[in-house]
């Protein structure tokens, strides 16, 4: 099985797409391969690729950090969609949803830097989204780091409930990784103090639709309830975490929120 490569994986696979191409001065591959975590080849290859294109429309001679930082949102989020139109309190929306997400993430501890907020739609189907950069390459999470990330997937849905009262299908994507991720937490990960330290089967398969015909389930009705109770009680309190931390910082909520609307695109300063 080849895997998903590594940090230095990814930075020698970039120096390999990145040989015929003439590149700036301010070009750091370290950089890149330090922001495409999960990035394959063929991902990497498609960035370079995507990074010379963008460069050529410039005008440019030369492939500089930009370029392969804004080709890098094409392959995750594809390209600006420059049709959609979104209505003002569509917009407003979306901006709040935004930045609960990066607030959330920048105001607790263990949380990997958020390094863009944008509410320009892109193809992938994303009214706007939230980047977050990771500092280093992680293979291990504890629960806390688990938890946070938890409260930051909810800090969308949070503000949309705490500024306008309503919830959105913008939230959609979001409530699927946190299920996910809250279902994987109690069922392989050992972190339910009521489940305790036993693998149930395999998240994906076993809990949605309770013994969908894929086999004999490896655990009792009573305890696919409690399985059930569990995830929603991880969910519910990571809400309320989130509602917390916009409500008490809800000054710099509206601040980046309006700023967001005028610029439509922030960056991590």
């Amino acid at each position: 099985i080849v895997d998903r490569p590594n940090l230095e994986g990814r930075y020698q696979t970039l120096l390999v797409h990145t040989r015929n191409i003439r590149l700036a001065e301010d070009v750091d591959l370290k950089k890149i391969a330090q922001a495409t975590a999960g990035a394959v080849g063929a991902d990497l290859a498609n960035l370079v690729n995507e990074a010379a294109l963008r460069a050529v429309r410039m005008g440019r001679q030369t492939v500089n950090q930009e370029d392969l930082l804004t080709s890098f949102e094409v392959v995750i989020a594809g390209t600006e969609k420059k049709g959609t139109v979104l209505t003002d309190i569509e917009k407003r929306i979306v901006a709040y949803h935004e930045v609960g997400h990066a607030l959330v993430a920048a105001l607790q501890k263990h949380t990997q830097p958020v390094s863009k907020i944008t509410i320009v739609p892109h193809t992938s189907g994303a009214l706007g989204y939230t980047m977050q950069m990771p500092e280093e390459e992680k293979y291990l999470n504890s629960r806390d780091e688990l938890l946070v990330e938890l409260r930051t997937m909810l800090g969308g849905r949070a503000a949309e409930q705490t500024v306008f009262g309503i919830e959105t299908t913008g939230a959609s994507n979001d409530i699927e990784r946190a299920t996910d991720l809250a279902r994987k937490m109690v069922m392989q990960y050992g972190m339910s103090d009521r489940i305790g330290m036993v693998k149930l089967g395999d998240a994906d398969t076993e809990a949605f639709g309770h013994g969908s015909g894929e086999g004999p389930r490896s655990f009792s009705d009573e305890t696919a309830a409690i399985i059930d109770e569990e995830v929603r009680r991880l969910l519910d309190n990571a809400m309320r975490e989130a509602w917390r931390i916009l409500s008490e910082n809800r000054g710099v909520l509206d601040t980046l929120a309006s700023r967001l609307l005028e610029e439509e695109t922030l960056d991590e300063a």
